[in-house]
């Protein structure tokens, strides 16, 4: 089941993408602010409640649907669940959208165009970015987006589903990213942020949720890439920043198309990533931006093969352990 449901959500979500604004995610947006509102105290235990009743309490509930359809309907309306689960978790066109234009305003020289798209994407000032920083930025931005929309959810579906959980992992995995990223930018509001303990207990649980899809995705742009270089630069950095999940994914992108990542970005991401308790090497200098070529437009198009190859080794991945599955 885990394999058709994910081919026909992808399929499904090419051909007619969710839309940026739509009531599922207004709702869940409403969810985090409710939870925030009523359960965050300030306690670190009260963090720890509220992230729990966020995060856990809708895939449960998408569980329990599932586990209903199966027992009432037959396994073919739980597929259909499935298929509808992974479409509102799963998907490029949630971000590809953003990455195409500013591909095509590069490769048709206006680089005004493209800084205007990257700044309207990631809320970020670009305006005296020069043209390979702009590749850069990009690729980091694109190649996190994929991992986060994609090959994480892909890894905590097919591990929960394996265990006949249905589409709770794909659930708990967004939930988890989406939380940690939306009360991190809310704590710079004025009215009712959450609690510091509540942004850390959603940054510590984050960190521990994407810490084995992270190391799945590199493995794959290892495997669809140049596979020394990937694994030598994860290796690197693994020993550098441990806890930086994002990090693993960006150095073995870099080493898999031969493009220098990191440097300024790279040091931001591990500074966000790391926790109270875990001990960071704080001597780094730009000579941490990882090995390779300087960024150039022709690289995008290798981010794109990358992604896409290692969406065909994942889904024959899956074919084969669904075949095997059936044949015994």
């Amino acid at each position: 089941m885990s394999f058709f449901a994910i081919l026909f959500a992808l399929l499904i979500e090419q051909a007619r993408p969710l839309a940026r604004s739509n009531p599922i995610h207004t709702g869940l947006r409403a969810w985090a602010v409710s939870v925030n509102r009523n359960f965050d105290a300030g306690q670190s235990h009260h963090g720890w409640v509220a992230w729990g009743l966020a995060v856990l309490v809708p895939p449960l509930v998408v569980l329990a649907v599932h586990l209903a359809l199966l027992h009432w309907l037959g396994w073919p309306f739980a597929l259909v669940w499935n298929v509808a689960v992974l479409y509102v978790t799963l998907g490029f066109r949630q971000f590809s959208h953003h990455f195409t234009g500013i591909r095509d305003a590069l490769e048709e020289g206006d680089a005004a165009d493209a800084r205007a798209r990257l700044a309207q994407w990631k809320q970020v000032e670009v305006s005296e970015l020069p043209r390979s920083e702009i590749v850069r930025h990009v690729i980091e931005y694109s190649v996190i987006a994929a991992h986060r929309h994609v090959f994480g959810v892909l890894a905590w579906f097919s591990i929960l589903a394996a265990l006949g959980l249905g589409p709770t992992g794909a659930v708990l995995y967004r939930l988890a990213e989406f939380v940690s990223r939306y009360w991190g930018a809310r704590a710079r509001e004025a009215t009712q942020p959450p609690s510091e303990s509540l942004q850390q207990a959603a940054a510590q649980a984050w960190t521990v949720i994407d810490w084995l899809p992270a190391r799945l995705t590199a493995l794959s742009f290892a495997v669809v890439g140049s596979f020394e270089e990937a694994i030598e630069g994860w290796r690197f950095h693994a020993q550098r920043f441990p806890n930086d999940n994002d990090g693993v994914v960006l150095a073995a992108t870099a080493g898999a198309i031969n493009v220098r990542l990191g440097g300024e970005a790279l040091r931001s991401r591990a500074g966000a990533q790391v926790q109270p308790g875990f001990e960071v090497d704080a001597d780094i200098g730009d000579s941490d931006s990882t090995p390779g070529r300087e960024p150039e437009v022709g690289h995008l198009r290798s981010v794109v093969g990358l992604v896409w190859r290692s969406v065909v080794v994942w889904m024959l991945l899956l074919a084969l352990l669904t075949f095997a599955r059936l044949l015994g």
